[in-house]
C-alpha cells in the first residue's frame, strides 16, 4: 500500500511540474527548442558536434569525441534494448503544450525513458571524462536537448532524470572499460627539483616549425608566447642548425639559472634532451610532432600541460637510454628516450599508425606484422653471444605495457630497465608467428621472446642493415651496446592532472 501510495505521489509530481513547463511562457525557447530537439533525432547532432570537436581540438580532442560518440552509443543500446521494454508508459497528451513548441513528427515509441536525454548527457558526460574543457562546452547543449523533450511535450520530467542517469552510467561504464587518458598516467616518481620560472623567464625554447603537421589554431610560437610572454622563443627556419640552436639555448638557460625548452616531435625532443643532460639543465618538452610519444607517457598533451609545469616548477628525472658503437674505440653513444629497433620495426609501427585509425590498435597491430612480415627478410644478429636470423629486435626505454610487436606506452620512464622484444626468423617462424598474433597466443610462441633487460649487446650485423631510434633512422655498425643511464634527465611535467 505505502509503496502505491509513493510511486502515486510521484506520478502526481511528475504530471504536475510537466504542466508547469507547459503552462509557462519561454519566448527565448520557442525558436531554438523544438528546432534543437529534431536535431538530435538519432544522434545526429552529437555526431556533428564531435566531428567539430575533432577538428579543432586537436588529438585531446579526438579522444574526447571518440569517447563521447561511444557512450552515446551505448546509452542508446541501453535505453532502446532494456530501458523502453521494461516500462511501457504512455506519452503526455499535448493538450497543454502550445503549438508552437510541438514537433512536427511525434515519437511513437513508449516515453519511459528518455533516449535523447541519455544520449545527450552520454555524450556530454564522456567528453567531460577525456576533456574536461571540452566537456564544459558541450553540457550547456546536452542540458538544453533534455529541457527540449519536456518543453516539446513528448517527455515527463521523470523520463528526462532517468535517461540523463541512464546516460551517465554508461559513460562512466565505458570508463571502467577503457580508461580516459588521465586515468593511465602513473604517479611521476622520482620527483625532481627544477626552478619555477614564473610566466617563462629564464626559460630559453627552441621551435622546430618543420616538425609534426601544419597548425590548425595558432603557430607554435604564438601560442608559446601566449602561455610563457616571458620566455625566449626562437624558431628554427630550414636553412637554421637545429643542434646550434639548442646548444645556444642550453648555454643561455645554464648562465641564467633557467631551462632549456624545445617544442617538436620525438626525434626532436631526443636530440634536446641530450642537450640539457650536456648543460645539466631542465627540459621543457612542448608536444609538436605527429605522435609525441615521449611527452604522452609523461601525461603532457598540449603546450599548456608544458607551461604548467614550468611555473609550477614540477619535474620528474627519467632515464635516457643510448646505443654505442663498437666497431671502433671511443665512439660516442647515442641517446633515444623511446625506442630502438632493427629489423622490421620501424615499417610495421609505421603501417599500425596509418591504420589503427581506421581499425583500432590491436587489428591494426595484426594487419601491420602481416604485411612487414610478408613483405621483409631476416636480419642476422648475433644477441648475447647467440648467432640468431631475426625480423626485428625492439628495446623500449623502460617497460612498456602489454604483449606485442609493436607497443606504445609505457608506466615508468625511470625503471632502469631495456624492455627488449625479439621475434626470431627460423623456419617456419613467419607462419608461427602470424598465427599467435591472430589468435591472442604471442606471449606463448617459440618465435616470440621478451625480456626486462639493464644492457644488451648486438653484433654480426651485415652490410645494409639498419637501425631506427625515436623516429629517426640510420645505417647499423656491425656490433653495439645498448644501455642505460638512470635518472639522467630532469624534465618539467604535471604532476597532478
Amino acid at each position: 500500500m505505502r509503496m502505491k501510495q509513493k510511486l502515486s505521489a510521484l506520478s502526481g509530481w511528475d504530471r504536475t511540474l510537466f504542466h508547469q513547463v507547459a503552462a509557462r511562457r519561454w519566448p527565448a525557447a520557442e525558436p531554438v527548442l523544438p528546432r534543437l530537439s529534431r536535431s538530435a533525432n538519432h544522434g545526429l547532432l552529437w555526431f556533428g558536434v564531435a566531428a567539430g570537436i575533432a577538428v579543432v581540438g586537436g588529438r585531446p580532442g579526438r579522444r574526447a569525441a571518440l569517447r563521447g560518440v561511444g557512450s552515446l552509443a551505448l546509452a542508446s543500446a541501453t535505453v532502446n534494448t532494456v530501458g523502453k521494454g521494461a516500462v511501457r508508459r504512455s506519452r503526455p497528451l499535448l493538450e497543454a503544450v502550445p503549438v508552437i513548441r510541438r514537433l512536427r513528427n511525434q515519437p511513437v515509441t513508449t516515453s519511459f525513458p528518455s533516449g535523447h536525454s541519455a544520449s545527450a548527457a552520454a555524450f556530454a558526460v564522456g567528453v567531460a571524462l577525456e576533456s574536461p574543457r571540452w566537456g564544459a562546452v558541450v553540457a550547456p547543449v546536452a542540458w538544453s536537448v533534455a529541457f527540449s523533450r519536456i518543453y516539446t511535450g513528448v517527455h515527463y520530467p521523470s523520463d528526462v532524470l532517468v535517461g540523463a542517469a541512464i546516460g551517465t552510467g554508461a559513460a562512466f561504464a565505458l570508463r571502467g572499460l577503457v580508461p580516459a587518458r588521465k586515468d593511465l598516467v602513473p604517479a611521476a616518481q622520482p620527483r625532481a627539483d627544477a626552478p619555477a620560472l614564473v610566466e617563462g623567464r629564464g626559460l630559453y625554447v627552441v621551435v622546430n616549425a618543420a616538425s609534426g603537421p601544419p597548425a590548425l589554431l595558432s603557430p607554435p610560437a604564438e601560442r608559446l608566447r601566449a602561455a610563457l610572454p616571458q620566455a625566449s622563443v626562437t624558431e628554427r627556419t630550414e636553412d637554421d642548425d637545429l643542434a646550434g640552436l639548442l646548444e645556444k639555448a642550453a648555454r643561455q638557460a645554464a648562465e641564467h639559472g633557467g631551462a632549456l625548452g624545445v617544442h617538436g616531435g620525438d626525434g626532436t625532443v631526443n636530440l634536446a634532451a641530450a642537450v640539457a643532460v650536456r648543460h645539466g639543465v631542465p627540459l621543457a618538452a612542448f608536444p609538436g610532432g605527429t605522435y609525441n610519444h615521449f611527452t604522452l607517457d609523461l601525461g603532457i598533451e598540449t603546450v599548456e600541460d608544458t607551461a604548467g609545469a614550468v611555473m609550477a616548477g614540477t619535474a620528474v628525472a627519467v632515464d635516457v637510454a643510448r646505443f654505442t658503437s663498437l666497431d671502433a674505440s671511443g665512439a660516442d653513444p647515442v641517446p633515444f628516450l623511446n625506442t630502438f629497433s632493427i629489423g622490421a620495426y620501424p615499417e610495421l609501427v609505421r603501417y599500425r599508425e596509418r591504420w589503427a585509425r581506421r581499425t583500432g590498435s590491436w587489428p591494426a597491430g595484426v594487419l601491420a606484422a602481416v604485411h612487414v612480415l610478408r613483405t621483409t627478410r631476416p636480419v642476422e644478429a648475433v644477441i648475447n653471444g647467440r648467432r640468431r636470423p631475426i625480423w626485428l629486435l625492439f628495446a623500449g626505454n623502460g617497460a612498456y605495457r602489454g604483449v606485442g610487436l609493436a607497443p606504445v606506452r609505457r608506466r615508468d620512464p625511470a625503471d632502469g630497465l631495456l624492455d627488449v622484444r625479439i621475434v626470431d626468423g627460423g623456419p617456419f617462424a613467419r607462419t608461427r608467428l602470424l598465427a599467435a598474433a591472430l589468435t591472442g597466443a604471442l606471449a606463448h610462441s617459440p618465435v616470440y621472446s621478451a625480456a626486462l633487460l639493464r644492457r644488451l649487446r648486438v653484433s654480426g650485423l651485415g652490410a645494409g642493415a639498419h637501425l631506427a631510434y625515436d623516429g629517426e633512422v640510420a645505417p647499423a655498425p656491425t656490433e653495439l651496446l645498448l644501455d642505460k643511464v638512470n635518472e639522467a634527465l630532469v624534465v618539467y611535467r604535471p604532476l597532478a592532472r
